[in-house]
């Protein structure tokens, strides 16, 4: 059984910076492709950036291009995203997903992600 758990979530002024981490356990995870999604209150879920995890390829939302960086650590199998000069409208509830894959292509809907971990709060104060 796959497991997810987010953390380094808090409050942060506008321009301010936070790493968050999703520590991945209960399989091996070269065949996956991992991603970070958001929800905003009233909001749809919406991704954010992803990774595969063989080849570290990556792929971001172009509101987040440029700002964030997602990276995986193999030996602590644990994905992470850095995220600078943050605004409000980043503020939402970040989740990080998982799916097994055959070829290591990110996709950007939810239904692309058979895994998810509980979130984690992000708020960014103007």
């Amino acid at each position: 059984q796959v497991q997810l758990v987010e953390s380094g979530g808090g409050l942060v002024q506008a321009g301010g910076s936070l790493r968050l981490s999703c520590a991945a356990s209960g399989r091996t995870f070269s065949s996956y492709v991992m991603g970070w999604f958001r929800q905003a209150p009233g909001k749809e879920r919406e991704f954010v950036a992803g990774i595969s995890w063989s080849r570290g390829s990556t792929y971001y939302a172009n509101s987040v291009k440029g700002r964030f960086t997602i990276s995986r650590d193999n030996a602590k199998n644990t994905v992470y995203l850095q995220m600078n000069s943050l605004k409000p409208e980043d503020t939402a509830v970040y989740y990080c997903a998982a799916d097994m894959r055959a070829l290591p292509v990110i996709t950007t809907t939810e239904k692309g992600y058979h895994y998810w971990g509980q979130g984690t709060q992000v708020t960014v104060s103007s």
